[in-house]
C-alpha cells in the first residue's frame, strides 16, 4: 500500500460559530509595530492599558506612573529624588505628578509621626477609584467641597457685601426744615424718572448733599434737573449711586459774600442853638456844631 499523506487533515474542519472565518492576523501591508515578547518569570510589574494608553495623560506622566508602580514599598518618590534619578527637571516632574494625581493614579496623605513631625505619604494606585479608604487629603476635600457644596457649607458662605454709596457734601447748617426740604425733593425724583425710586436709607444718605446745594442759593428745580438730566438709557443697578456722585462732582461754589446793608440814619428833631440861635438837628438842646468849635485866633 502507498504511504498515507500525513500532511492532510484526518477530517474536514467545521467553520466557527456564526460563520466567522478563523482569526488569522495578516501582516500590515504598510508596516507597523511587531512584538518580540518573552514571558517574564521574575522582576516584572503588571501595568494596565488604561495607564499605558491613557488618552489624556502626557507621555512623561505615563512613564512616571509606570515607574512609580514598579518601585517597592517605602521607596522615596519626592521631587528631589525623582529629579536625581531622571534627566527631566523639577518643574516637569512636578507637573507630571499633578497629572497623575488629577486622574487618580496618585494620592498624597499627610500624617503625623510619633516625634511630632508631619510627613506626606505618596500612594500609587494601579486602578484609580478602587480601594481608597484613606482618601482624606486636604486638596481632595477642598475639591469635593467646591464641586459639591453641602448645605452647611452653602449656609456658611457669606453673602456679597454691597459697596457703600459715594460720600455727599455736608451742609453748613443742618436745620431740620432744610433737611426736610431736601428729603421731599429726593422722594419726588421718581415722578420724573421711575428708575430713581430711592429707599429710605438711600434718601437719608443723600439728603445732606441736597441740603448743601440748597443753602448755596440753588433752587429746588435746579437741583432736580442736575440729578435727573442726561441719565444713561440702560437700567440703573444702584439708583442712589449716580445722584450721590453728581451731588459731589457738580457741587456749585458758595455764593459771594454780601455785606449787610447799613441801618437807616435816625432823623433827630430840630433844636435852636443857644449861641447863634440857628436851627439844627440834635437829640438834645444845646449849641450847633459851629458854636461848639472854637474860632481860630486872628493873625
Amino acid at each position: 500500500m502507498d504511504t498515507e499523506n500525513l500532511s492532510a487533515p484526518p477530517h474536514a474542519q467545521s467553520r466557527p460559530a456564526a460563520n466567522k472565518p478563523p482569526n488569522r492576523r495578516r501582516p500590515h501591508s504598510s508596516g507597523g509595530l511587531i512584538h518580540d515578547n518573552t514571558r517574564h518569570t521574575e522582576r516584572f510589574t503588571v501595568i494596565g492599558n488604561h495607564l499605558a494608553q491613557h488618552p489624556e495623560l502626557s507621555l512623561l506622566a505615563i512613564g512616571l506612573g509606570v515607574h512609580l508602580q514598579s518601585l517597592p514599598k517605602g521607596a522615596q518618590v519626592d521631587i528631589k529624588t525623582l529629579t536625581g534619578r531622571f534627566p527631566e527637571g523639577a518643574t516637569r516632574i512636578a507637573a507630571a505628578l499633578r497629572e497623575l494625581e488629577d486622574h487618580g493614579y496618585l494620592r498624597r496623605k499627610r500624617e503625623r509621626v510619633p516625634d511630632g513631625r508631619i510627613i506626606t505619604r505618596t500612594i500609587s494606585c494601579n486602578q484609580p477609584g478602587r480601594n481608597q479608604p484613606g482618601r482624606d487629603l486636604h486638596a481632595d476635600r477642598e475639591t469635593t467641597r467646591s464641586a459639591h457644596p453641602t448645605p452647611q457649607t452653602a449656609k456658611k458662605k457669606p453673602a456679597p457685601r454691597k459697596r457703600p454709596l459715594p460720600a455727599v457734601p455736608p451742609p453748613g447748617c443742618k436745620a431740620p426744615a432744610l433737611l426736610q426740604q431736601a428729603t421731599d425733593l429726593l422722594a419726588d425724583l421718581r415722578r420724573h424718572d421711575s428708575r430713581l425710586l430711592l429707599s429710605a436709607c438711600d434718601t437719608a444718605h443723600l439728603a445732606p448733599g441736597v441740603a448743601a446745594w440748597l443753602e448755596r442759593d440753588v433752587t429746588p428745580s435746579a437741583v432736580r434737573h442736575a440729578l435727573t438730566s442726561d441719565l444713561p438709557d440702560e437700567p440703573l443697578r444702584r439708583p442712589a449711586a449716580l445722584p450721590a456722585h453728581r451731588l459731589t462732582a457738580q457741587l456749585p461754589p458758595l455764593p459771594p459774600f454780601r455785606a449787610p446793608a447799613p441801618p437807616p440814619a435816625t432823623r433827630h428833631p430840630f433844636q435852636n442853638c443857644d449861641g447863634c440861635h440857628r436851627v439844627f438837628r440834635s437829640p438834645i438842646p444845646g449849641r450847633c456844631r459851629d458854636c461848639r468849635i472854637p474860632a481860630a485866633p486872628a493873625t
